[in-house]
């Protein structure tokens, strides 16, 4: 199923609160590390609507991303995805979305998380490795060069 994106509102913003924690709470609790207070700040201070889409399932909202572009590369700062609507190929759809940029990417995913192997899988390598996080990044294949156009 194909999603369809929708812009972000501030208005949004409890209803994304609520995805946010329903996507990561079993990860985080698995680190022990839940805490409601701590996931409403870390989204408000990250809260930027105008890069922020919605994604979409017929009409409902199944998730989010928030992508923020940094020189030539994006960096993917969130890429949420409720319970209910995983395993439907939308964060595969949002990742090949991105690519189809043709730009490096860059993210962090949550240590422990089912997310890692998510984007390895979609061939990110890690970059960097953090007591909470691993940093990942994907580099657009190079076109490979054409015998004929070298010239001597």
């Amino acid at each position: 199923m194909v999603p369809t994106l929708a812009p972000v509102a501030d208005a949004d913003f409890e209803d994304m609160l609520a995805l946010r924690i329903a996507a990561l709470r079993e990860s985080l609790e698995r680190l022990g590390r839940f805490d409601p207070a701590v996931a409403r700040a870390r989204l408000r201070a990250q809260f930027h609507p105008e890069r922020m889409n919605h994604l979409l399932l017929v009409g409902r909202r199944a998730g989010y991303f928030t992508v923020e572009e940094q020189g030539e590369e994006l960096r993917l700062h969130h890429l949420y995805v409720h319970p209910d609507a995983q395993g439907q190929g939308l964060g595969a759809w949002v990742v090949a979305h991105l690519q189809a940029q043709g730009r490096p990417i860059t993210l962090a995913a949550l240590r422990d998380s089912r997310a890692n192997l998510f984007y390895v899988r979609h061939g990110f390598q890690v970059v960097d490795e953090q007591p909470f996080d691993i940093e990942y990044r994907w580099v657009p294949p190079q076109p490979a060069l054409d015998a004929h156009t070298l010239t001597p």
